[in-house]
């Protein structure tokens, strides 16, 4: 690792000019108007207020066909959950109330879609026949004539806005997609609905900027036209992408941290503390935590999409990999410093504003690709099959200003949708950590047992402890059947805060725990900021995959481990139930 780190080519930050002269990319005049002379199909009431209550007769309806999402926009989602799992639903817009700032006020204006006028005959959505694929490129590659058309675009999408506020594709309605879905405007079953931290989040992100991405290339009149992908699982693309650095520009946000300005390189696993190393080993920490959140914690589709979240149970019951780091690191590091008196985190570092930077739909558009990559992997990396997940809905508006229903199955294959990604050498696939800091096994006899040191009050230093294994010197067909699980319960913290804590196996008081690229270190458990309910707890478990980490480390004939916690941001508010390690099928 350590040679071929020396090699890693830098971000780099050019010139870019925010002016353009571009006659070639013109907008029908009906795309400025929300009532235009273009033939709809349903029309949009902009009354945002959801006072009164939408009435449907049900006689003769299944209750369990409504809960499962055929009368999801009736209001019948807010009924009382059934006893068996069931599907998410697309929310009831009716009951679409007041979000709120994560870690902060209600939000100050309504986050709620315009309604349609007949919510009974919103349709599921059909994809328009594919042609010729729409292509999303590596942001920090494209050209100069590209970069015109994305800053076209989107000045066209806040045009939008003045026109009509309540124009469910302009700029700031689009952006309210993620604060209703995020921050506690929607109810579900009774609960907050809330698409992180659970198996909702890759689909969700998938179909939001499936139709932002055709609402924009409307707008340019370019059917072709697609989003670009912030590559930041590359050294090339570890930096703000320099065509959203460029003041005026319609891509710029003011509200960014300044710190990522310049072709500053980026953490990562970034919680607001900087990481004292220089730009090779941050780097080098990057590509190691792309390996262990792709590949080594990720063999088993539940480990990399998240918990399942089907109708009737809690919000956020845990998140996949790729959503714990480095997605919610990138929001983190991108948006402002957060000081609960003036700033919560604007745009980037906050959901319910997240959306108002154009960076966003950049970063998830590589979110997204992510699924895409993990599938090519092999092993048991495949999507899930689960009808509850298959079967989640979820409600948009099309380039048209036509709303409709869409379902997670009908999302699995990018292709399909009709686009696809330019591809990018995935160098984390061959930075596979080998050089050990510890020689041979720790004494674990010298460090307290599990079972002395939790339940944990909270996680203000760095703790060592030993762990039994419920078998050793497995073999590879045991291994494939099931997946080793260092798991934590109940890890409990103030959900208003950033926390991050490191997991390392089998280290001495010499390690780094500023190193990351080493075999020792395991995974990160992170938190951006959200709102959960009306308590401030949230309580998750935590999991690692270490089949591989055993044989790494040497450690695969061992009975007992030791394992050695990092709180690198907020351990203060955080506290763990117990640990274990479990076999599980994968």
């Amino acid at each position: 690792m350590a040679s071929s780190t020396t090699t890693l080519p830098l971000c780099t930050n050019k010139t870019l000019s925010s002016s353009f002269t571009h006659n070639s990319f013109v907008a029908k005049p009906s795309q400025f108007f929300l009532h235009g002379s273009r033939r709809q199909s349903f029309k949009v009431s902009c009354n945002a207020n959801n006072s009164g209550e939408h009435e449907k007769n049900l006689e003769g309806v299944d209750r369990r066909n409504v809960l499962l999402g055929l009368g999801g926009l009736y209001g019948a989602a807010n009924l009382a959950p059934l006893a068996t799992a069931s599907p998410i639903p697309p929310p009831d817009l009716n009951s679409c109330g007041t979000a709120t700032i994560t870690d902060g006020p209600p939000v100050p204006y309504s986050c709620c879609p315009p309604k349609p006028e007949d919510l009974d005959s919103v349709p599921y959505y059909k994809f328009p026949s594919v042609t010729k694929l729409r292509i999303r490129q590596p942001a920090h590659a494209v050209d100069e004539e590209y970069i015109a058309k994305y800053q076209l675009a989107i000045s066209r999408m806040r045009e939008l806005d003045k026109l009509d506020p309540f124009d469910p594709i302009g700029f700031k309605q689009q952006a309210n997609v993620h604060c209703a879905y995020c921050n506690g405007a929607y109810k579900i079953g009774g609960k907050e609905l809330q698409v992180h931290f659970s198996w909702l989040f890759f689909p969700f992100h998938r179909w939001y900027l499936y139709f932002y991405e055709r609402i924009l290339g409307s707008l340019i009149n370019d059917p072709t036209f697609a989003l670009p992908y912030w590559n930041w699982d590359h050294p090339k693309g570890m930096c703000l992408p320099p065509m959203f650095d460029v003041e005026g520009s319609s891509l710029y946000d003011a509200k960014r941290n300044p710190h990522v300005r310049n072709g500053t390189t980026m953490d990562l696993g970034s919680f607001g503390e900087e990481v004292q190393t220089t730009q090779l080993q941050q780097m080098a920490n990057n590509l190691t935590l792309m390996y262990r959140q792709m590949i080594t914690n990720a063999p088993c589709p539940l480990l990399f999409f998240g918990k399942p979240y089907p109708l009737g149970t809690d919000p956020s019951p845990g998140m996949g990999t790729i959503e714990d780091i480095p997605h919610n690191a990138i929001h983190a590091w991108t948006g402002t410093v957060r000081d609960n008196v003036t700033s919560f985190g604007e745009d980037m570092g906050n959901f319910y504003s997240a959306g108002l930077d154009p960076v966003f739909y950049c970063h998830h558009g590589n979110v997204d690709r992510m699924w895409n990559v993990w599938k090519t992997l092999g092993g048991k990396r495949k999507d899930l099959a689960d009808k509850d997940w298959l079967n989640s809905e979820f409600f948009f508006y099309d380039e048209n200003r036509n709303p409709w229903r869409v379902k997670v199955r009908d999302c699995l294959d990018s292709k399909k949708m009709g686009y696809d990604y330019e591809p990018m050498p995935t160098p984390w696939r061959y930075c596979k950590p080998i050089r050990k800091t510890t020689t041979g096994k720790v004494n674990t006899g010298a460090l307290p047992p599990a079972s002395k040191v939790f339940p944990l009050a909270k996680l203000d230093r760095a703790i060592s402890f030993s762990i039994n294994r419920p078998a050793s010197s497995r073999t590879s067909q045991e291994k494939r059947e099931q997946e080793e699980l260092l798991t934590f319960n109940h890890v409990k913290y103030d959900d208003r805060k950033n926390i991050r804590f490191d997991v390392f196996l089998n280290v001495n008081k010499t390690f780094n725990a500023d190193e990351l690229d080493k075999p020792e270190f395991a995974g990160c458990y992170t938190n951006l900021p959200h709102v959960h309910g009306d308590t401030h707890t949230a309580d998750a478990s935590f999991q690692l995959a270490i089949n591989e980490l055993m044989e790494d480390n040497g450690l695969e004939d061992e009975d007992t481990i030791a394992v050695t916690l990092v709180p690198k941001k907020g351990g203060e508010v955080i506290s763990i139930e117990s640990a274990e390690i479990k076999l599980e099928d994968c």
